[in-house]
Formats: C-alpha cells, structure tokens, sequence
C-alpha cells in the first residue's frame, strides 16, 4: 500500500502540466472529511491516506505520495437535494432564508449563487418545500462551505483588509 500524508491544497505551486499527468482520487464528501482512509487510485494503486487531523479534502486538491507521485482529488457525484427559488412566485431571497434555517441546524450547505445543494434529508426537505422552495434530487461533486473560521484544509487564515472592524 502507497502512503499519501502530504497535501498542497488546489495544487499550489504545480505546474499545469504536472497536475494533467496526476493519477486521480475520486472521493464523496463523507470520505474527503477524514483524514485517515484507504482508497483506490486511477491507476489502480492502493492508497493509505495519513493527513493531520481535521484535515478536510476538496476537488483540486493535490495528494503526494512516499514515493512522490500526485494524486489529484476529486469529488464524486452523490445523491443531494438542490435548493432554488420557485420560478413562478419566489424571489432569490428565498434562498438567503433558506441559508439562515439549515445553517441554525449545522447542516453542511454548498452555497451557490442560484441555488443550494445539502446531503438528502426527507424532514428538511418538506420543511424547505413548505417555504416555497423548489427542492430536487440530483447526483453532483458536493462541496460545502467551511465555516466562519477555519479554511477547508483544517485551520484559520488571517489577512488583511485595510481597514477596521471597530
């Protein structure tokens, strides 16, 4: 088995041409939150994957292998439910309300400009479908937003605005 405990988030660095000859790693949402795993490459190599604790992995990461050789990360389709406004009597607004509700429920929420995708909950849905919300069933790459204070890769990031928040 290959060991994989290095991570360069969205392939930074990488030269294009690097990133096209990877092997890749298709990997639901469920497994990309893990840090400790095995999985199978494209090329079919049994993979163990060792990443810091708290890690979580999105499509475009890249992988290192021991034996330096990259994987990039993919996220598979999976079964979600896909949020948007009713075209016949909602307003985009609706998807803004909608946010606020699954997000007072700790719900993982991929938030997109025209609509929302969550992992398919049958409560959820009725309450979001009793708002007026069209809710439908679709197999997509899932990649939820992170939370106010940690990056997708398992810590915080600081910088600099320019101005105050006094």
């Amino acid at each position: 088995m290959l060991q994989v405990s290095k991570l360069l988030p969205q392939g930074q660095g990488l030269a294009l041409v690097l990133l096209k000859r990877a092997a890749e790693l298709r990997l639901d949402w469920d497994t990309r939150q893990k840090s400790r795993f095995q999985a199978e490459d494209s090329l079919t190599r049994k993979l163990g994957i060792f990443l810091p604790r708290g890690t979580q992995l999105r499509g475009g990461d890249v992988l290192v292998a021991e034996d330096g050789s990259l994987i990039r990360v993919l996220a598979a389709p999976q079964a979600l439910l896909r949020i948007s406004a009713c075209s016949s009597h909602g307003s985009p607004f609706d998807l803004t309300r909608a946010a606020y509700h699954l997000g007072n429920r700790h719900v993982p929420i991929e938030l997109r400009p025209d609509y929302l995708q969550i992992e398919p909950d049958h409560v959820l849905a009725e309450m979001l479908r009793a708002q007026h919300l069209t809710v439908t069933e679709v197999d997509a790459p899932f990649e939820p937003e992170g939370g106010a204070y940690a990056s997708s890769h398992g810590h915080g990031h600081g910088h600099d605005h320019g101005h105050s928040h006094a």
